[in-house]
């Protein structure tokens, strides 16, 4: 099952639409390191989005480096391809597993923006700045699980990660990721995130993450459509648990719905201050409002 935005009534028929994902991306990319893509490179084959995997280099000197400064530098060289193009790029980690039919899912964003950023199509701790009459809502998510940029984006990102290398260096632990989105809004670009995601994070959790503080695992809070496969958090013991996927996807729907009622996805502040605080209001409680985790 595949739901739209109600507000952008331009999307309601996704498989015809010209402003479907496939039909936009130029290049599609697969962040990984020694995970197997085998599934999701013919999941994206299939919905018209072939793929280059990016996979880390491993070098003597990279053995202290921290896992989230490795991760920001296959991220910059997926950056780098992108900055070369003609046309934006989707950029993906292995441990996304996307929903049945993304690439005829319409864009979270206007295609005709000239500002685009960074269209998140898989968000953690997803915010809403403002929401556009065809329903587009720009905003705020960390985590670079899945995500559309543009060659002029990606150039700021490069930038973005030169400044994290002088700031706390390659062996120290970064939330580099939480700071995408100041940093693009900063030269004016506009970022937006999805109505429901188009995927979910399969992976599991980070050790690094915990140690610093921070939750270990993230999960989408409510999604658009079915998965094209099992997430590996839903492995167990070598074959998929449907009990052990169900316990995790209620509990992200779950916390999702926590977060909009403590006015974390839209900010009681946000809304105060918005000139149309309905449309806002719609868009935040109406993406909840489906009966499927």
């Amino acid at each position: 099952m595949i739901t739209t935005n109600p507000i952008n009534t331009a999307t309601s028929e996704q498989n015809n639409s010209t402003d479907s994902l496939a039909s936009y991306i130029g290049q599609s990319y697969i962040i990984a390191y020694k995970e197997n893509t085998d599934r999701l490179v013919q999941v994206l084959a299939e919905e018209g989005l072939p793929c280059e995997v990016i996979r880390q280099i491993n070098k003597p000197e990279f053995a202290n480096y921290s896992r989230s400064y490795l991760c920001l530098m296959n991220h910059r060289r997926a950056w780098e391809k992108t900055a070369q193009q003609s046309q934006p790029s989707l950029i993906m980690e292995a441990d996304f597993v996307p929903v049945m039919n993304m690439g005829k899912l319409p864009l979270p964003f206007n295609p005709q923006e000239s500002k685009l950023g960074i269209a998140w199509l898989y968000t953690c701790a997803p915010q809403i700045y403002s929401v556009s009459a065809e329903g587009y809502a720009q905003g705020y998510s960390t985590a670079m699980v899945a995500y559309v940029i543009t060659p002029e984006s990606a150039k700021v990102l490069i930038e973005l990660s030169e400044q994290i290398r002088e700031k706390y260096g390659a062996t120290n632990y970064s939330t580099w990721d939480s700071q995408v989105d100041e940093c693009l809004r900063k030269q004016k670009f506009k970022n937006f995130i999805p109505y429901r995601n188009y995927g979910e994070h399969g992976g599991i959790p980070n050790p690094e993450h915990k140690k610093n503080g921070l939750s270990t695992t993230h999960q989408a809070d409510v999604l658009i459509g079915k998965l094209a496969f099992m997430p590996d958090y839903a492995i167990v013991k070598n074959s998929p648990s449907l009990l052990k996927y169900w316990q995790i996807r209620i509990n992200a729907r779950l916390k999702g719905i926590a977060r909009l009622g403590m006015g974390k996805f839209l900010r009681f502040k946000i809304v105060k201050q918005s000139s149309t605080p309905q449309r806002m209001l719609s868009f935040a409680f109406g993406r909840q409002i489906i009966f499927t985790c």
